[in-house]
């Protein structure tokens, strides 16, 4: 077991995504898990959550602060950087805000981890930091280089660093489809982008473990982007206001449905790789890898066919496959 023994920390441990991860390290045996992040009433609920053990350690801190960072990351092996400012109207209304969280924050990871000599350290980033028409997406294109970066000036046995690139994670906690259930329950009214809209959509899962499988395949400054299905908004509407009336006993014709078109700083589609980046990526079976400046190859996988990833180039699921996903992942 890859973290068998090993001690393990989380930064923004509280969010979905984060503890996901915690449950799932946590079946490896790891020596102990630290969990980080500012909020302590989120590390109050998780604790209980989770239990009392020995193996968990529940740290407040902000990315902010390089001095609490560093202290955390003593004795460390693994790091894993979940923490980020993420709602793209409230970035695009504090911009600066976003910045220190995003690219200060990352800067002070990357600090920390060297300095505290741990060995590999993974940051998650976002679709939305590909050709950036955002904050948000900005910043996290930004903090992407940073974590790249560090491989020019890399000494032989300093912190391997990687990325990994997320489109939208199935119900974490301010995603579109548990704010949609909520406002048809209390307005009988959701308010919609466009129809046409398309995004990469991906299970907790599956997030989860394309983070974890990132860590232990990092060899230094890579980008991991996984294959994900694509939706259209209109269609992810219909089938939650179908469900959701369905469930609650609900008339669905009273629920309407407001167009309100492109928000700042939104797009119609999204990307999770460019055309230049697939000409230098490796394609596995379910991600594509973009190397950092050496020269590797990865076990299974074949040189990329060069084009753009994009929501605009895949097909999205149909309404019955949308609906068995969403099933799935116990969303309806």
């Amino acid at each position: 077991m890859y973290f068998n023994e090993k001690k393990i920390l989380v930064i923004g441990g509280t969010g979905t995504i984060g503890k996901s991860i915690v449950q799932s390290i946590m079946k490896e045996n790891p020596k102990f898990i630290k969990i980080f992040s500012r909020d302590e009433f989120k590390q109050h609920q998780l604790q209980h959550e989770l239990g009392n053990s020995e193996r968990l350690r529940f740290v407040i801190g902000d990315i902010r602060d390089y001095d609490s960072l560093y202290a955390a990351m003593h004795d460390i092996d693994y790091v894993l950087h979940l923490a980020a400012m993420k709602h793209v109207d409230l970035c695009e209304y504090n911009p600066y805000e976003a910045i220190k969280t995003n690219i200060h924050g990352t800067n002070n990871v990357i600090k920390a981890a060297i300095s505290q000599n741990v060995k590999k350290a993974v940051f998650t980033s976002s679709d939305k930091a590909i050709s950036p028409t955002n904050t948000y997406g900005a910043t996290k294109l930004i903090a992407e280089r940073l974590i790249s970066s560090t491989e020019y000036n890399k000494t032989e046995r300093q912190t391997v660093f990687a990325s990994v690139r997320f489109g939208n994670v199935m119900g974490s906690r301010g995603s579109v489809i548990p704010l949609f259930k909520d406002r048809i329950l209390k307005d009988k009214k959701i308010t919609v982008t466009d129809k046409n809209m398309t995004r990469f959509m991906m299970s907790l899962n599956q997030a989860t473990q394309l983070t974890i499988k990132a860590l232990k395949e990092a060899k230094g400054g890579e980008v991991f982007v996984l294959k994900m299905p694509v939706i259209k908004l209109g269609d992810l509407a219909d089938i939650l206001i179908e469900q959701t009336c369905k469930k609650y006993k609900l008339n669905s014709n009273e629920i309407k449905v407001e167009v309100i078109g492109l928000r700042p700083g939104e797009k119609m589609f999204e990307e999770l790789m460019t055309y230049d980046e697939s000409r230098l990526a490796w394609e596995l079976k379910d991600m594509y890898i973009i190397p950092g400046t050496k020269e590797v190859s990865y076990t299974n996988s074949t040189k990329c066919n060069h084009g753009t990833y994009s929501s605009m180039n895949q097909a999205p699921l149909n309404v019955n496959e949308l609906r068995n996903l969403l099933r799935e992942e116990k969303l309806i």
